[in-house]
């Protein structure tokens, strides 16, 4: 097939929803497809391109203008779809309200060519900017939804998402995100994170890795943490992540709460020494006021360290075994940390499960094959 995947930006400080086209793209090219991604070249990953590159995947990225607005603009791209659209089997949008998917619906609609859509969450105006949202809905958004051959959901939570957007259940395919199994083949040796950071081998290490946002519920955690230091002196909260808007105020938050000598920010850490950290985590926490699905709980349970989510993650639905799902609320959360840490043979027994989970349900060669058969039971041999 010749596959066409469409992403508003190529970077991984952009998280899941450029991560995911990244190793999809990888993992298709193995397969024998032609792939090529459209993308801006917003704040792009030089890295992913030649590793994506060396695969047979083909990028193209267009410059972007008003840099600071969303959803990026990138006018090159529509000279370029108006006349390479038409060659392609299939589709993959990625993302929902993005100026790239304005143009290749209008020229897919044109050519009659399929499309599958994948927003990654996004698809629900709410949040933040909600009217712009709206009106990008009621100008496109709705039309791309209506048009899509199938849509992608990540979890029955974003599926039920799908359906309040109007999207008919016969259109959903749910298809979760992967890892990629063999980067945790050979993982770090213990402790070359906390050397790293001089922290000692007696204090216990709870992390949190992603994007420094509001939604992100990292001010849950440390309230949480800030409870947990009163009670252990042996605790520390490791913070590894790009700001997305909000360190200023966490940081204001930890001042107020005095525990700044407790909390250890690294900014965002990559490949070997994300692993490190994972591998020197006593438990990883996800507090998430919204998350649709998580991929670093996949990463943390790949390193075989527990993990904590909160109820509105949605990978909720496969923590089973490999750590606890909490409600929202600071007692919960302080207090299911607390339970991890005080208890060795739990920690071994969650990280133990979650290798295993991440092995048998959630490598890329796996999640390639399910979306082929949405590739191919929309195109007409």
């Amino acid at each position: 097939m010749k596959i066409l995947q469409v992403l508003s930006f190529f970077s991984p400080v952009h998280g899941g929803s450029a991560e995911v086209p990244y190793q999809l793209s990888k993992e298709l090219a193995k397969r024998g497809h032609e792939v090529t991604i459209y993308t801006s070249d917003y704040k792009i990953s030089q890295e992913y391109i030649n590793s994506v590159i060396g695969t047979g995947v083909k990028v193209c990225s267009f410059k972007t203008w008003l840099s600071g607005t969303k959803p990026r603009v990138t006018p090159g791209l529509i000279r370029s779809a108006k006349e390479q659209v038409k060659y392609f089997d299939i589709i993959h949008m990625h993302s929902y309200r993005t100026f790239q998917n304005v143009v290749v619906h209008h020229y897919a609609k044109k050519y009659g060519v399929p499309y599958v859509l994948q927003a990654h969450g996004s698809v629900l105006p709410f949040f933040q900017k909600q009217r712009l949202k709206m009106l990008y809905d009621w100008v496109w958004g709705y039309r791309i939804l209506k048009d899509a051959s199938k849509v992608i959901a990540l979890t029955k939570t974003e599926a039920e998402q799908y359906k309040k957007m109007g999207v008919d259940e016969d259109k959903i395919e749910i298809v979760p995100n992967g890892i990629d199994l063999s980067e945790y083949d050979d993982l770090p040796e213990n402790g070359e994170f906390r050397r790293k950071y001089s922290i000692r081998e007696n204090e216990k290490i709870i992390l949190y890795l992603g994007r420094i946002h509001k939604v992100k519920g990292i001010d849950l955690l440390v309230d949480a943490f800030a409870d947990l230091s009163k009670e252990s002196n042996d605790v520390k909260l490791v913070i590894v992540g790009p700001d997305g808007g909000f360190l200023s105020m966490l940081k204001k938050q930890i001042k107020d709460l005095k525990i700044g000598d407790r909390i250890l920010f690294t900014g965002p850490l990559y490949e070997g020494d994300k692993l490190k950290a994972y591998v020197d985590t006593d438990v990883y926490v996800l507090p998430s006021i919204y998350e649709i699905f998580g991929i670093t709980v996949l990463e943390a349970c790949a390193c075989g360290t527990p993990v904590i989510v909160t109820d509105r993650c949605g990978i909720a639905d496969f923590v089973d075994n490999v750590g606890y799902v909490v409600e929202y609320d600071k007692d919960h959360l302080r207090d299911a940390i607390f339970k991890v840490l005080s208890d060795g043979g739990l920690r071994r027994k969650f990280g133990e499960g979650g290798k295993k989970l991440v092995k048998e349900e959630f490598g890329w060669d796996k999640i390639v094959l399910a979306v082929e058969k949405v590739y191919l039971s929309l195109i007409e041999w």
